[in-house]
């Protein structure tokens, strides 16, 4: 077990202990890259490693076989080169801001082009350098957020000298609803892509993300671009997930207590207690990640018993209805599970109304973290 997290929080004195398992994420790394093969399997490690850090993550994946880095942004993406071997590649999923070309083409990173300004201005950043300067075109097949549009492509098509100096490495698209098999989106945006891609004969492409993976093989294209999967995230919705759970929350107990029959518990008295209830307040709350949509919801565990969340959760705690342990079981400074055997991400994230994403990047900088 590797701890620390800069230093700033030991085992004895943090909140809690988010423990992240290198070795599931690689296993899942190559479970996915052998379910692929012979398509490539890069890995999605932008928000910091989807919160479990990414000088930590983009290493271990490395280690299983990947050479292949998607980031959201440039600045995203400096930090990896100092912490990645030579030969892998780091890709900028949202493209560069104005100004940004220049440093990129010095550091050896490429971007995902999404629009003709994109495009017109690393094509210009590539004559200044007087070389062939490696790209990604993305293309818009129906998610409005980024890509090119139709009228961009047949700009292309009528002036093919927008891309002189660009050295095109693949045509890309994202799925919108890859986790759910059966929605025709997914046929949908994959013919779309086939035909923009047309243009571009020879030139492999880039859809598949996680959910994507588990969609037919017509989907993996060249090189696919798996993210939750890694992090042990189910890839299709209302599934068993096959990957790996990589993350484990523990937080730590501060005062246990016996409230009489009808107290209040929490901000505006939102529960009321029944008689003998014992009542446990614990060490984090929404800036540590854990949604205030959690109040009266969801549930921590001990040793295998499910403890409900009482009363609203606050900024730095979370109050549990402890009752059903015995007495004398759980004292200041005991860990209760929050994300681990008896309770997936996917399980929270239901129970908070959202999505696995949202917790994992969320989840706070109060926490020990450990790596194993």
């Amino acid at each position: 077990m590797d701890g620390g997290f800069g230093g700033q929080f030991d085992s004895d004195t943090a909140a809690g202990l988010l423990t992240v398992d290198l070795a599931a994420l690689r296993e899942n790394y190559r479970a996915l890259a052998a379910r692929l093969a012979p398509v490539r399997a890069a890995a999605v490690v932008k928000a910091d490693g989807y919160g479990l850090g990414a000088s930590r993550v983009a290493p271990a994946v490395f280690d299983a076989g990947c050479r292949d880095f998607f980031v959201a942004h440039f600045h995203e993406a400096l930090p990896l080169k100092a912490v990645l071997p030579i030969e892998a590649r780091l890709f900028v999923l949202n493209g560069l801001h104005p100004g940004a070309e220049a440093r990129c083409a010095a550091a050896g990173i490429i971007p995902v082009l999404n629009s003709l300004e994109q495009l017109q201005a690393w094509s210009s950043c590539a004559e200044t350098f007087g070389r062939e300067l490696p790209a990604v075109l993305q293309f818009d097949t129906g998610m409005s957020r980024l890509g090119l549009s139709e009228t961009d492509a047949q700009a292309l098509a009528t002036e093919p000298t927008l891309l002189r100096g660009i050295h095109l490495l693949f045509v890309m698209s994202h799925l919108a609803s890859a986790d759910d098999p059966d929605n025709p989106q997914n046929r949908e945006q994959l013919a779309e892509l086939h035909r923009f891609a047309a243009r571009f004969p020879g030139i492999g492409l880039c859809l598949s993300n996680s959910g994507g993976i588990f969609l037919d093989t017509d989907f993996h294209g060249a090189l696919a671009r798996p993210g939750i999967a890694l992090y042990g995230g189910a890839p299709t919705a209302n599934s068993p997930s096959p990957m790996r759970p990589v993350v484990r929350l523990d937080v730590r107990v501060i005062q246990t207590r016996n409230v009489p029959a009808e107290a209040r518990v929490g901000y505006s008295g939102t529960y009321v207690a029944k008689a003998g209830t014992r009542l446990a307040t614990i060490a984090a709350g929404y800036a540590d990640g854990l949604p205030h949509a959690l109040s009266n919801r969801g549930a921590a565990y001990f040793d295998g018993t499910r403890l409900p969340i009482v009363g609203r959760v606050s900024m730095d705690t979370i109050t549990l209805d402890a009752s059903a342990l015995p007495t004398g079981a759980m004292k200041p400074g005991s860990l209760v599970e929050i994300i681990g055997p008896n309770q997936s991400l996917e399980r929270i994230a239901t129970d908070a109304g959202t999505i696995s994403y949202e917790i994992l990047t969320r989840l706070g900088r109060r926490y020990h973290r450990q790596y194993c």
